[in-house]
């Protein structure tokens, strides 16, 4: 067997073809250079939208730096897929600089567009799920720190940790799996000092018809702040936030009755309670949502050692106990506290509430998708705006592959069937894997392009195919 020169009509990432066709059914580059406007003198060469873009592609393929878009150019076949074409690394990091923060701020209303046309055309494909999308939101808030380690890195600090991070503070849509608005601050930002004025942000990037139905903010107890609630009750929102087990909040769960709780929702052994409860200055229809589970001393649900997460949750006359001592207690709960001002007036009511709440894990399923599925677990420049660049792109890829499930996903059986595992939303890397990194060959013939995939890799065609029945949106 012989080795042969290489072929330059061969691709490792094919897929990158329905990235291209998504991006250009929805209009991406062309409605974020809309409202960011030109960032060069001349009208010349890359704009706004195609640095972001750009980062998104190289990130879906798997690159984890700013390299990647080298290392992306020298694949020559794969230059004719892509959706932004020879952008090399050093020419991406100088535009990015040139941003204005005006501009940044204009990322978010060119992602509103995006999403409006999305959402315009998920209602000519399936009129049922898009209104069930606009019915009821659900908008998720919360950060995420990324390490780094260079000393001389721009725009990041250290953490309570010790961990020299920057921190992504971010708003996303939970229903739909796309980012709404987004800042990238330092280890020492405090999400509670921003918190309304993203959620205001995040408001305005939903399409005008989301905006119409029910809204409801989620967000855990670091976003414990009157501000948020009050920004809420001012915009119509109702909310529910985490709240850090004080003092206060251990007395008012003392007074609950033993027949106040409520069998939680898909819970074993989980109750819910509820106390009257409003912090001076917060919505009068605020209320304390208490949640508490049985622990199984014999299961080792609890660790002997005091500095253990979970002694935290304990009750205060429970948390330093040995564990022979626990073991002689009726009953170990641990706790959780939540104010709303949703509808909590009945056991049930209250059950539903909560089971919501407990699924605003969905945007640490997001962060986690474009840490291991994206990149951005690096911040690979030393400037801070390149940094913010490179967290938009992991953000645009994010948003890309929801819209992509929602648009090419099928239904059988009344149930909606994705590209994922068990027939759900791919994450990104399962995306990658069996959509984006499949190796093809290009072929020119009668001034057209032409794929010759390898077999057993048909998911392709049939995204290629549902995205290009999509109209054109205007």
């Amino acid at each position: 067997m012989r080795v042969g020169a290489p072929d330059e009509s061969l691709t490792r990432f094919s897929g990158l073809a329905a990235v291209t066709e998504l991006v250009d059914r929805l209009g991406m580059i062309d409605r974020l250079d809309a409202m960011v406007g030109p960032i060069k003198t001349r009208d010349r060469g890359f704009t706004a939208g195609q640095v972001l873009v750009g980062m998104a592609a190289v990130q879906l393929c798997g690159e984890d730096f700013l390299v990647g878009l080298d290392r992306h150019c020298a694949d020559t076949a794969g230059q004719a897929l892509t959706p932004v074409p020879r952008l090399a690394a050093t020419t991406a990091g100088g535009l990015a600089r040139r941003l204005s923060e005006s501009q940044w701020a204009a990322v978010e209303t060119g992602l509103g567009d995006v999403h409006t046309a999305a959402l315009d055309l998920l209602t000519r494909v399936d009129p049922d799920r898009a209104a069930a999308l606009s019915a009821e939101v659900t908008i998720d808030m919360d950060t995420s720190d990324v390490e780094v380690y260079g000393r001389r890195k721009r725009g990041v600090a250290f953490n309570h940790q010790g961990q020299r991070v920057g921190r992504p503070h971010v708003a996303t849509w939970a229903d739909a799996s796309v980012v709404l608005a987004a800042d990238l601050g330092d280890g020492r930002d405090d999400p509670r000092a921003s918190c309304a004025d993203v959620l205001r942000r995040a408001l305005a990037a939903l399409p005008a018809r989301a905006r119409v139905g029910q809204i409801r903010v989620r967000a855990d107890a670091g976003y414990f702040a009157g501000q948020l609630t009050r920004a809420c009750l001012f915009a119509d929102v109702e909310f529910a936030i985490g709240a850090r087990r004080t003092a206060p909040l251990w007395r008012l769960l003392d007074g609950v009755p033993a027949d106040g709780w409520t069998d939680a929702v898909d819970m074993t052994g989980a109750q819910v309670a509820v106390a009257e409860y409003t912090p001076d200055w917060w919505p009068a229809t605020t209320r304390l949502l208490i949640r508490r589970v049985r622990l199984d001393l014999d299961r080792s649900q609890v660790s002997g050692d005091p500095r253990a997460r979970r002694r935290r949750t304990l009750h205060p006359e429970q948390r330093a106990l040995p564990l022979d001592e626990l073991a002689e207690a009726d009953a170990v709960f641990a706790y959780s506290f939540i104010v709303t001002n949703l509808d909590v007036s009945t056991g049930t009511k209250a059950a539903h509430v909560e089971h919501w709440y407990r699924h605003r894990t969905q945007v640490e399923n997001l962060f986690r998708d474009t840490k291991h599925g994206a990149a951005l677990r690096h911040l690979p420049s030393g400037h801070h705006a390149v940094n913010r660049a490179w967290m938009w792109g992991a953000l645009l890829a994010a948003t890309s592959t929801g819209w992509l499930h929602h648009l090419t996903a099928t239904r059988r059986d009344e149930r909606l069937v994705g590209h994922g595992v068990r027939g759900g939303q791919a994450m990104i890397a399962t995306l990658r894997r069996r959509l984006i990194a499949v190796p093809a060959r290009l072929i020119r013939h009668a001034r057209g392009l032409t794929l010759r995939l390898p077999p057993g890799h048909g998911l392709l065609a049939e995204v290629l195919a549902r995205l290009r029945a999509l109209p054109h949106t205007p």
